[in-house]
């Protein structure tokens, strides 16, 4: 015997509404119940890349979920800032940024993502210095030296950097707009290929990410002045900062966090901050990115959106000033 029941149609509509309810909390209580890429705007063996799959390997183990690390690279890092902006807003996309996302906000404005608008702030990770070194045989020793070298030969002293807009390349022009000095820029595709220019002679002058350039030093094929940040790295504590050499003020780390696409579920950012910041914390994750030339930061989501703010209004300054030169130095046409 068959047994209907008729619900009124005021019911079902409450019913159907429960159901709906229900279905995301269950999906963000179980977060992460399958894996999480992150993506990673640099090639692999890049100083982002290496710093990603230290991270990304231990926030597996916390979360009890495997993190893939996926490079997409192309346009300093556009592509991948791009591509998790429009990803699902389920946490299962996110990106391990670096400081060419707030880089790109300016200098590609229109055609960037911006991250203050497009993305989620996670976690900072921490930062890295950029060592500034020469080539040799360029017959200075220190900071001062360089300056001074540079403004008799304006304009004459070559330096390298890894692509349009990326942390060297800027670092680069921060210290040409405090120092007063004028050098030519050569871009290249990756800071390897810059560190290869600059042992070679092609280019005399480099700043380059600390892992890049430490065993390059060590054996004597570059030299190295000084370091970028406002305080000393524990890679290489005889080198002073370029603020302590003669240029005061001067500070330009590369920094690393993660981001995921904005309008992600306020659980699901919370659980993937809590989770990164116990890696950072881990004592074998800290000595490994230690070795790496990286000071873990870590905090929380709001912390790492003041931190973009500052970074993206402090690198506009930057690079509206570079174009501002650039301008005074082409000449405008008159009418």
């Amino acid at each position: 015997m068959t047994i209907m029941i008729r619900l009124k149609p005021i019911a079902v509509f409450v019913a159907a509404l429960a159901v709906v309810a229900v279905k995301p909390a269950c999906a963000k209580d179980n977060y992460p119940a399958r894996p999480i890429r992150l993506i990673v705007g640099f090639a692999a063996g890049s100083s982002g890349d290496v710093m990603a799959r230290i991270v990304g390997h231990k926030l597996g183990d916390v979360l009890k979920q495997t993190v893939i690390v996926e490079n997409k690279p192309g346009a300093s890092s556009m592509v991948a800032t791009d591509y998790v902006a429009r990803s699902a807003k389920d946490g299962y996309t996110l990106m391990f940024a670096t400081i060419a996302t707030t880089i790109n906000m300016t200098l590609m404005a229109g055609k960037a993502p911006n991250v203050e608008k497009d993305m989620t702030p996670i976690t900072l990770i921490g930062s890295i210095p950029n060592i500034l070194v020469v080539n040799p045989k360029l017959g200075v020793d220190d900071v001062k030296g360089l300056i001074a070298l540079a403004k008799q030969k304006p304009d004459e002293l070559l330096y390298g950097a890894s692509g349009l807009g990326s942390g060297p390349h800027l670092a680069t022009e921060l210290f040409k707009q405090m120092a007063g000095v004028k050098m030519t820029g050569v871009l290249h595709p990756g800071s390897g290929q810059t560190a290869v220019d600059l042992i070679a002679g092609r280019i005399q002058v480099m700043f380059a990410p600390a892992p890049t350039v430490l065993g390059l030093i060590k054996d004597g094929r570059v030299k190295a002045l000084a370091t970028t940040e406002a305080k000393r790295t524990s890679v290489a504590p005889d080198l002073p900062t370029i603020a302590e050499a003669g240029l005061p003020g001067y500070a330009a780390g590369l920094w690393f966090g993660i981001l995921g696409p904005a309008g992600m579920p306020q659980p699901v950012i919370a659980k993937l901050s809590e989770a990164t910041n116990a890696a950072l914390k881990d004592p074998d994750v800290r000595k490994e990115l230690e070795r790496q030339g990286l000071n873990a930061v870590g905090g929380s989501p709001d912390d790492f959106a003041h931190f973009i703010k500052s970074e993206a209004a402090r690198w506009a300054r930057v690079i509206h000033a570079m174009d501002a030169a650039k301008s005074s130095k082409e000449g405008t046409p008159h009418p």
